[in-house]
């Protein structure tokens, strides 16, 4: 088991990469990744994620997707940028949630699936790795789902992981403890 300190630290230190290298991490460290995601605490024990690891053509559709709705709002040297921005990036994941008909459930389900994105970021962080969530239009978009496989009606998107190794790594404050804990007697 890590000590304490370690795993405070692993905390403390990750974060969101915004850029990355080219090399590619190997699928075994995206394999345990999602291994240690799988445990995130879940209410009745729904396990409700799941992970789509994406290969080239995949990537390509949605990289050729976002960059259509990013060009029909924004321009089309937007969109262009957008395509080559995303075409960058080295790993991708995407993030699914079960749909639930109960509203509690869902926002607890969805709340779990977010647990399991942060164990995967930090699975990822232990080795190395950067993760970068995005939750854009196109993580809604009808054809993500098509191109996935996957029923709109029954799963909803808890976003894209970008995923590699950092070509940097922001700095980043947060606020004081002081700030955020409030005692209540």
């Amino acid at each position: 088991m890590a000590e304490p300190s370690q795993m405070i630290e692993l905390l403390r230190s990750r974060r969101t990469i915004h850029n990355f290298t080219a090399e590619v991490p190997p699928i075994q460290l995206i394999e345990e990744a999602v291994e240690a995601a799988r445990w995130a605490p879940n209410h009745h024990h729904t396990e409700p994620w799941h992970f789509f690891l994406l290969g080239p053509n995949a990537i390509s559709r949605i990289v050729n997707l976002n960059a259509s709705l990013v060009a029909a709002k924004k321009g089309e040297e937007a969109g262009e940028a957008k395509r080559k921005r995303w075409s960058e990036v080295p790993g991708w994941l995407v993030v699914t949630c079960d749909r639930s008909d109960d509203a509690l459930r869902q926002e607890e389900d969805y709340a779990a699936c977010c647990c399991a994105v942060q164990n995967l970021s930090l699975a990822l962080w232990a080795h190395g790795v950067g993760v970068k969530w995005t939750t854009g239009d196109v993580t809604r978009h009808p054809e993500l789902f098509q191109l996935l496989g996957v029923d709109a009606n029954r799963h909803r998107s808890v976003g894209i992981l970008w995923y590699g190794y950092p070509a940097e790594v922001p700095v980043q404050k947060r606020k004081p403890v002081d700030e955020i804990l409030t005692a209540v007697d």
